[in-house]
């Protein structure tokens, strides 16, 4: 085990009951996973990117402590945005009081709020809509296809977005991944705004469809990648939120488990989620780990942890201790 910083060890001195001990249970248990050899999934939903996640998830790309990525489009996009976009986004902490008028003054304005943070269209989408549309229309007329992230690394490491970052590029997890080539899946890409996009040049008739690999295609290979990385070793489960970016990909086990047939299939090594939904009925993301055993993704002896709390405010910290800080 790594020697620790002020961080980790203010954690570990106050950090006792309830959630702040889940807490650092969960970071402990990851931290086994990567001492085992096992590799990690971090999964990312809602809108971590806009809540700069990448100032910490970047450096654990850096430092291998994580293997593999799944996020909502909205994530992919966010962090790239953040960088290229960063001093013209305004934040309103008042945002519990603002009426209807003040809601439509802000779209008026081109700024669309998440929570107490908006983010500006004209210099965040559309500073990416004409980069990125120029990469899909090349792939397009070649007859190429390729996954959302692939289109994403292109144009990171093509260097055109470079005349406009606004932060340190160390802080984004995007730039950490594509220079990586780290695994990212990206299921239901469609539900973001550059999937929105996509969608009206292909009803422009602009681009094709077909240029834009599938969520099965994602599915389709995740399977070979789990399957490959489970030789000798486990792979464990991170996930922030809930929603499909957690899953999408948790369902990989069991399809190659009970679909395919596959039976010395490994369960995921670890399961950890972060997130403020509390366990409800027939609620997904409220569901207590142990409910996903009998759905065949986790085994009976899986280190399972789940920390009840937001996620922008304990993530970060479990990432600090990962790394040491």
């Amino acid at each position: 085990m790594q020697n620790k910083g002020p961080i980790s060890n203010f954690m570990l001195e106050h950090y006792k009951h309830f959630n702040s001990a889940a807490l650092v249970d969960a970071a402990q248990g990851y931290e086994q996973q990567l001492e085992k050899g096992n590799k990690m999934m971090i999964t990312i939903a809602g809108a971590m990117s806009t809540g700069e996640l990448g100032k910490s998830l970047a450096e654990m790309i850096r430092q291998d402590k994580v293997q593999i990525i799944s996020c909502t489009g909205a994530n992919l996009e966010e962090d790239i945005m953040n960088l290229v976009a960063h001093s013209h986004y305004k934040r309103v902490p008042e945002y519990r009081d603002l009426s209807p008028k003040q809601e439509w003054d802000l779209l008026e304005k081109g700024l669309n709020r998440v929570t107490d943070t908006c983010i500006p269209e004209e210099e965040a989408f559309r500073r990416l809509q004409k980069h990125i549309f120029k990469i899909w229309k090349d792939a397009d007329n070649k007859g190429e296809r390729y996954l959302p992230h692939e289109y994403m690394y292109k144009m990171l490491l093509s260097g055109v977005l470079e005349q406009y970052y606004e932060i340190d590029p160390k802080n984004s997890w995007m730039i950490a991944a594509a220079e990586k080539n780290l695994p990212i899946i990206v299921p239901g890409w469609e539900d973001s705004t550059m999937g929105n996009i996509f969608a009206s040049y292909c009803i422009k008739g602009e681009l094709k469809p077909t240029t834009m690999k599938s969520g099965i295609e994602y599915m389709t290979w995740l399977a070979d990648w789990y399957t490959d990385n489970t030789q000798n070793n486990g792979i464990g489960f991170f996930q922030v939120g809930g929603g499909i970016a957690g899953d999408f990909p948790i369902c990989v086990v069991p399809m190659l488990y009970q679909d395919l047939e596959r039976t010395n299939t490994p369960f995921w090594s670890y399961f950890c989620q972060v997130s403020d939904s509390t366990t409800s009925y027939g609620s997904y993301s409220g569901a207590v780990p142990n409910e996903k055993i009998t759905w065949g993704k986790l085994d009976i002896d899986t280190p399972k942890f789940i920390v009840e709390s937001d996620a922008t405010i304990v993530v970060p910290l479990i990432f600090a201790y990962l790394l040491g800080w």
